[in-house]
């Protein structure tokens, strides 16, 4: 290839590949518009249904793209049209990271603030109403931010301090203060210090509280009917409990789908799934549900770990990308609409990747 470019795969009725198509869905990677990747310095991939999916692509001008759904706002260009190729999020520049939730998107600014637009019927983007935007607006009270995560209806943030404040839905106890009360201001995560990585899922999050890679403790909470906290139950958890660790060696890397949830440990960097397993999103070779950690069968050297609606996406160190799970939209990427319990080659055309994402309620993958 001559110039490597941004790549997605997957579900497309809402425009979410961004290769200027309405195609209803793609079983191998196409080109994302517009963007190479010198240009890349990070994307997010979010959406609420399998059909529902809106992406994101942080520059190095440190600008923000985003296609896809935006029936609330969530691609932050001023309207609420949907739009199938990147274009630019108004009133934003000076950006650091970015995510994407169901129907809303996060960025972290230089000056460790964030910011938040669309859709904010549970005060998702944390400006102290619940009304939607389709420009971003200020996440109040919240400062020296160091990391961000966006799940379906809620909103995680990780301060320098290593504290966690999360805002938005919270009727599973995804926010983590011990309440079952949604809140459009960001409030504390109880009981949590020394947090160093955060990931959200749909309504559930995980901390690793203590360092990557050496002592740390990963920690859960929100919803767990599927047992996507790994505690060995499925009761709902208000406040963060730990998950149970049956692996060997330390977490060095955290992320979670919809109700899935996944860790890379040891050396050897093997991944641990746990939680919902209808289509073999755990990728242990069944459809069992996991209420505690298992590995993932026949996987080391994972570098990156994404986890969407129902699919699994990895990149490995030799830099070629696999996935499992639910691949009726052919979110698998491997040319078929088969589901996998097990990983499958993805992107075999493509070298030189060092980004993937996952929409955490929708059925697309990107790559980059």
């Amino acid at each position: 290839m001559s110039e490597k470019r941004l790549k997605s795969w997957g579900n497309n009725r809402a425009g979410q590949l961004g290769d200027g198509t309405w195609t209803d869905f793609r079983t191998t990677a196409t080109t994302v518009l517009g963007l190479t990747s010198a240009e890349v310095v990070k994307i997010a991939a979010g959406g609420a249904g399998g059909h529902n999916g809106h992406g994101l692509t942080l520059l190095t001008d440190r600008t923000v793209q985003s296609w896809g759904a935006n029936g609330s706002g969530q691609l932050g260009d001023g309207s609420v049209f949907s739009h199938n190729a990147p274009g630019q999020v108004v009133n934003l520049s000076n950006a650091t990271d970015i995510a994407a939730g169901g129907q809303h998107s996060l960025a972290l600014l230089a000056d460790r603030t964030v910011v938040a637009w669309g859709h904010n019927n549970h005060g998702q983007l944390g400006n102290g109403n619940n009304m939607d935007s389709s420009v971003p607006v200020r996440v109040e009270g919240l400062n020296k931010v160091i990391a961000i995560a966006a799940g379906l209806s809620h909103s995680v943030a990780l301060r320098e301090d290593g504290s966690v404040w999360a805002w938005g839905h919270n009727i599973n106890g995804q926010l983590g203060d011990g309440t079952s009360a949604s809140r459009n201001v960001a409030s504390r995560v109880g009981g949590l210090t020394e947090v160093t990585l955060i990931a959200a899922g749909g309504n559930h999050n995980l901390a690793l509280v203590g360092r990557p890679g050496s002592d740390g403790v990963l920690m859960a909470w929100g919803h767990n009917s599927a047992g996507q906290l790994g505690d060995d139950t499925t009761t709902h958890r208000f406040t963060p409990v730990k998950t149970k660790d049956t692996w060997s060696g330390e977490v060095s890397r955290i992320a979670a789908g919809c109700n899935h949830s996944l860790a890379v440990t040891g050396t050897d960097n093997t991944l641990h799934a746990w939680g919902q397993n209808t289509s073999g999103q755990l990728g242990d070779g069944t459809t069992d549900q996991r209420e505690a950690p298992v590995p993932v069968v026949g996987l080391t050297g994972v570098q990156l770990v994404a986890g969407g609606r129902e699919h699994t996406v990895v990149l490995l160190g030799d830099n070629t990308v696999r996935s499992w799970g639910d691949n009726g939209s052919g979110q698998l990427g491997d040319g078929t609409t088969t589901d996998s319990a097990t990983p499958v080659t993805t992107l075999t055309a493509l070298t030189g990747v060092d980004k993937i994402a996952a929409a955490i309620g929708g059925d697309f993958s990107l790559a980059n």
